[in-house]
């Protein structure tokens, strides 16, 4: 699958940092002497229970509020289009309003998609608290069946890793052995989910006309 900034789910939303504890050597009979990296946000979304996890975040909070944002913006631009092909000729007491209008509906769209983002990121932060549990038990199984000393997340942008062999990734192996630790039945589509709205973006009023 690929990386998404959803983007919101691991993403929205960053992705979980996970370390792996070191293998004791007494356990294992020999000291762990390898080195691998794998994509946290990756393999959290690749799973069967990060992509349903997906499909049900975009279902039940991205749809219905992108829907709902959509159509305020959408009020918004009819009536700054009313403004700019109408104001000149309107009374200055209806043109007066009309703006005011315009700019109280920019600043509550622009209210509603930053409490739309934030409740966002909130359930998301959610679904990855509860996956990030299952991920490291699976990480740490992997290691020490297989004599890792270190696994790095380098989807971690704070993670200073310069270069890194694919042959050390071990994503898709994780991936596959969490479905085969945690098994469930695949979701029936993987759509990726449609961009959230962005805090930073904002319907601007248009521009006051000026009577003449």
């Amino acid at each position: 699958m690929k990386k998404q900034k959803l983007a919101l789910f691991a993403a929205v939303f960053g992705a979980a940092s996970i370390a792996v504890a070191q293998t004791s050597p007494a356990a294992t009979g020999h000291i762990p002497n390898r080195v691998g990296v794998i994509q946290v946000q990756q393999a959290l979304l690749s799973t069967h229970d990060g992509q349903r996890a997906m499909q049900e975040f975009q279902t039940k909070f991205v749809e219905p509020r992108k829907k709902d944002l959509d159509r305020k913006a959408q009020e918004i631009r009819d009536l700054q289009q009313k403004l700019q092909s109408s104001g000149a000729v309107m009374a200055d007491a209806a043109r007066t309003e009309l703006q005011r209008t315009i700019d109280d509906k920019t600043k509550r769209y622009n209210r509603d998609m930053q409490d739309a983002q934030d409740e966002m990121q909130a359930e998301n932060n959610k679904l990855i608290e509860g996956m990030s549990g299952k991920m490291q038990q699976v990480i740490d199984k992997y290691a020490q069946a297989n004599g890792f000393a270190v696994i790095i997340n380098v989807s971690d942008p704070n993670t200073p890793v310069l270069y890194a062999s694919s042959t050390v990734d071990i994503t898709k192996d994780i991936i596959d052995l969490y479905d085969k630790t945690f098994p469930s039945a695949a979701p029936t589509t993987t759509q990726a989910p449609k961009p959230a709205p962005k805090p930073g973006t904002s319907v601007a009023p248009a521009a006051k006309k000026q009577s003449q």
